[in-house]
């Protein structure tokens, strides 16, 4: 067998180094890469740090364990009930109120959201300054 050909199938995981707790957000000083020694390990495991990092996890990660990426989300960058800016767009028009999220909602996330001065709930997508940018009907 070449070198080469022992390099390609070298497989790599990251793993944590100690134990994450739902809601936390992943950084790179809790996690390490190793190299995968057991053949039967399939999945969806993480396999590179980049995978992970800044990553919400929605389930305890135990120290040496793999990671499986479908056990993660993005942070919200809104929050039920908090209260956020509802923008709306047409032309040259631009229209800002206050309003509560329904839901948790990462950025890019279509979402309702209440009006705090009508009771009108409304659905737009939530942007990365964390307001929510409400699709005309």
């Amino acid at each position: 067998m070449s070198p080469g050909l022992a390099l390609a199938e070298k497989r790599m995981a990251v793993i944590p180094t100690q134990t994450i707790y739902p809601g936390e957000i992943i950084d790179a000083g809790r996690l390490e890469e190793v190299e995968v020694t057991n053949p039967a390990l399939t999945g969806d495991y993480a396999t590179s740090r980049e995978q992970v990092l800044g990553k919400v996890t929605g389930r305890t990660l135990l120290a040496g364990r793999v990671i499986l990426v479908s056990g993660l989300r993005d942070p919200y960058a809104v929050e039920r009930g908090k209260a956020v800016r509802i923008v709306f767009t047409n032309g040259p028009l631009t229209i800002t109120a206050g309003g509560a999220p329904l839901q948790n909602a990462a950025v890019g996330d279509l979402i309702r959201v209440r009006n705090t001065d009508s009771g009108i709930i409304v659905s737009g997508t939530v942007m990365e300054d964390g307001t929510i940018h409400v699709v005309a009907k």
